[in-house]
């Protein structure tokens, strides 16, 4: 599989909170995560309780979207990724590599009753203007969308 873009990696892993957009009855909803991000594995991991709105919506419908954004009113500095991807609560050897990700980031979250998910990542698009005004770098995964699972 072609990884994605060393600068979107990069971008990923310089931040921890990522804003996730579920839907339930083309409803729109948001929320806030604190994340671990899994390079090999291409996914985001993050933690929370199973009956919070948005992973309600998430079990009813998994294909999900987000961003993570660079607060700034410098319009040379802007950066932010959106992406869309597949969420999902792990299992076996994949739940033992998202807790640990995760806790190696967030130690403090040993401490927490929460349930662990991950989001696969099928699209970014990152927008980066320090590489010239509304530059966008693009990846998306061989399997395209996962409107076809």
């Amino acid at each position: 599989m072609e990884k994605p873009d060393k600068r979107i990696v990069e971008f990923i892993k310089d931040h921890h909170v990522l804003t996730l957009a579920t839907s339930k009855n083309n409803i729109p909803y948001c929320s806030n995560c604190f994340y671990a991000y899994i390079e090999e594995l291409n996914s985001f991991v993050f933690t929370s309780d199973s009956n919070t709105r948005h992973i309600e919506e998430a079990t009813q419908q998994p294909l999900v979207a987000g961003s993570i954004v660079l607060e700034t009113s410098i319009v040379g500095k802007i950066q932010g990724i959106q992406f869309s991807g597949k969420m999902f609560e792990p299992e076996g050897e994949n739940k033992k590599i998202a807790n640990m990700a995760y806790l190696k980031r967030f130690p403090f979250a040993i401490l927490m009753k929460t349930t662990i998910w991950i989001l696969e990542v099928s699209f970014f698009k990152m927008t980066d203007n320090r590489l010239g005004f509304g530059k966008k770098l693009l990846w998306e995964n061989e399997k395209g969308n996962y409107e076809n699972k």
